[in-house]
Parts: structure tokens; C-alpha cells; sequence
């Protein structure tokens, strides 16, 4: 029978760093499944998960293990179906070297992934990310920092992983001013910066002077600033700016919620959903859609042009208090 332990090895160290190459986020994430299914299985069966073997982790144990994450971790559906793409990577590598164990790999190939649906995207309106960028506070040198952080990400839709690589010879303010990231998928990408943007990233360089690969957003004693960190101050800044704009007490905001924000913002300037692909960084124009299931504005509109001939456009409106209280039951 054959040990687990070999299989594994050989899928890190030849399938996803000698074959695919795969970036370090890439290696965690299937690390960490690994790591949650080897102790749930070593669990189940007794043994150490050194001990475990291939048929161990058969299409039972497989999806006892997916209602584990949900029920008892309390995962999402879409982490449960990634955990499970990780699993079928596994087994499809382990198909190619243990024949032998073709029924086993076969029936855990079959599980299917969960079907969830598709959640509305959270981002914020221009009166909202007005009252964010006023939310740090500009007299201290955190304040600038994180003022600059959140008009960079904003505008640019950067991802959090890629604010943190960003360095200072990745910002160029001359002509053509942009900003040049490896973003997911060893993909390097360059977006264009507005003149709002050029201003405070160069006010920022100028204050804190560094050299060309250094980090551009530090903490005080000069190391880069961590994805909880910044999670951390944008969720702080959130609250600070509910004070003054109350809309976004309903709103769970995170920095990924940025990043929507600029995408929602080059929408509603009519630019082209192709072009906002390449310009978030997305292998499929169809991951671009969920911004226009998101923008009500857009279907407002295509419903006024569906309107039929003699009638006024917009929507119906009760003409009476009592009505209006009648339609809201």
C-alpha cells in the first residue's frame, strides 16, 4: 500500500514548485488544506499522518472531511470548493504515478464542488470614499501613510498582496505616471495614475526618502506593512468615517472592498468591462461581470430604455402616503 507521505512530497516539490511554478500564496493555500486533511484523517483512522496511507483518504473520508469545514470550522462554501480543487490536484498528480490506486482516485476525482450562489459585491460611493480618505488623520505621520495607501488602492484597485510588494522604483511620477505590480499569477501589470494620486504618492516619497527597492508603505521601524495591518487600519477608518456618513454602518468593509470600489468607479465612467479585466488583473473577462450584477445605476438605466411607448420614464411612485405604506408590506 502506499504511504501518503511520498505522494505529497513529490506533488510540492515536483508538480507545484519544479512544474507550475506556483507563487508562495499558492503553495500556503494548498499547505493549509493539506495540513487540515491529514489532521482530520489521522483522527478518523488512529494513525499519525505520517502512517496515513493513499486509500486512506478514499472518497468517504474525503467528504466527511468537506462537511467538517463547514459545519465545524464554519468555512464558506466557496473555501470548501477550494479546498477541494487542491484535493483533485493531489490525486490527479497521484493518478500519473500510482496507477494502482486508479478506484480510489477516480471516485474522489467525481466529487463534485458545492453549488453557492453568486453574492452582490460590497464598494463604496463617492460620498463614501470621500468620508474614508478623510478618516486618517493627516497631522501625524501614520495618517499620511495610510491617506496615501487608501487613495493609491482606491484608484488604482490594487490587491492587498500587491500594495505590500509594491517598492519605490515601482512608482514612476513622470510622464505617463504609473504604477507596475506582479499581481496574481506571476502577471505583471502597469496602471496608470491620475494627477489626485501622482501629487500624494510624491508628497509620501518626498517625506519618507528611501532606497529604490525598498518598500513603499512601512511601519516606524521600516518593515513592510503586513495584510492584517492594513485590514486593520482600513477597518478602523470605516468606522471613523460612519460618523459622517452613516450609509456605511451596513457595509462589511475590507481592503478588498478598495478594490471593488475602483472598479465600480471606471464602470460608471462607461469603461468597457475588458478593459477593466486587464486593468484589475483578472485572467477572465467573466470575473469582470460581477461589478455589472452589482451597479443598480446600469440596470436602472436599461430598464428606463425598456419602457414602453407613452409612458413617463423612471419608476412607479405611490401617490398617496397610504399606498406607498401598502406597496412596502
Amino acid at each position: 500500500m502506499t504511504l501518503i507521505a511520498p505522494v505529497l512530497q513529490g506533488f510540492f516539490t515536483d508538480r507545484l514548485i519544479g512544474q507550475r511554478n506556483a507563487s508562495a500564496h499558492t503553495v500556503a493555500a494548498y499547505r493549509d488544506t493539506f495540513r487540515l486533511l491529514l489532521t482530520f484523517a489521522s483522527h478518523d483512522h488512529g494513525r499519525s499522518a505520517s502512517q496515513l496511507r493513499l486509500d486512506d483518504l478514499g472518497p468517504n473520508v474525503i467528504a466527511i472531511f468537506l462537511e467538517h469545514l463547514e459545519i465545524e470550522r464554519g468555512n464558506s462554501v466557496a473555501t470548501r470548493n477550494a479546498r477541494l480543487a487542491a484535493i483533485h490536484s493531489l490525486f490527479r498528480y497521484a493518478a500519473l504515478h500510482h496507477p494502482d490506486h486508479a478506484a480510489t482516485i477516480q471516485q474522489v476525482l467525481a466529487i463534485p464542488p458545492k453549488r453557492c450562489g453568486r453574492t452582490v459585491v460590497t464598494f463604496l460611493t463617492e460620498p463614501e470614499i470621500d468620508a474614508m480618505l478623510a478618516a486618517p488623520n493627516s497631522a501625524t505621520w501614520t495618517g499620511r501613510r495610510d491617506y496615501t495607501l487608501l487613495v493609491l488602492a482606491i484608484q488604482t484597485g490594487l490587491r492587498v498582496s500587491e500594495l505590500i510588494s509594491l517598492t519605490r522604483q515601482d512608482v514612476h511620477l513622470g510622464s505617463a505616471a504609473h504604477v507596475s505590480c506582479h499581481g496574481k499569477g506571476r502577471k505583471q501589470r502597469i496602471t496608470p495614475l491620475t494627477r489626485r494620486t501622482v501629487a500624494v504618492l510624491r508628497a509620501w516619497m518626498t517625506e519618507h526618502a528611501a532606497g529604490p527597492t525598498d518598500p513603499l508603505f512601512v511601519t516606524r521601524s521600516g518593515h513592510p506593512l503586513s495584510r492584517d495591518a492594513i485590514e486593520h487600519r482600513v477597518s478602523l477608518y470605516a468606522h471613523t468615517a460612519e460618523r459622517s456618513c452613516p450609509s456605511m454602518a451596513s457595509k462589511k468593509i475590507t481592503a478588498h472592498t478598495l478594490r471593488h470600489s475602483a472598479a465600480m468607479q471606471l464602470l460608471h465612467a462607461g469603461v468597457d468591462t475588458s478593459v477593466i479585466a486587464l486593468w484589475l488583473g483578472h485572467e477572465k473577462v467573466d470575473t469582470t461581470q460581477i461589478y455589472l450584477h452589482a451597479d443598480l445605476e446600469i440596470k436602472q438605466r436599461a430598464l428606463e430604455r425598456t419602457n414602453q411607448r407613452d409612458t413617463k420614464p423612471g419608476r412607479y411612485r405611490a401617490p398617496d402616503s397610504l399606498l406607498a405604506f401598502l406597496d412596502a408590506l
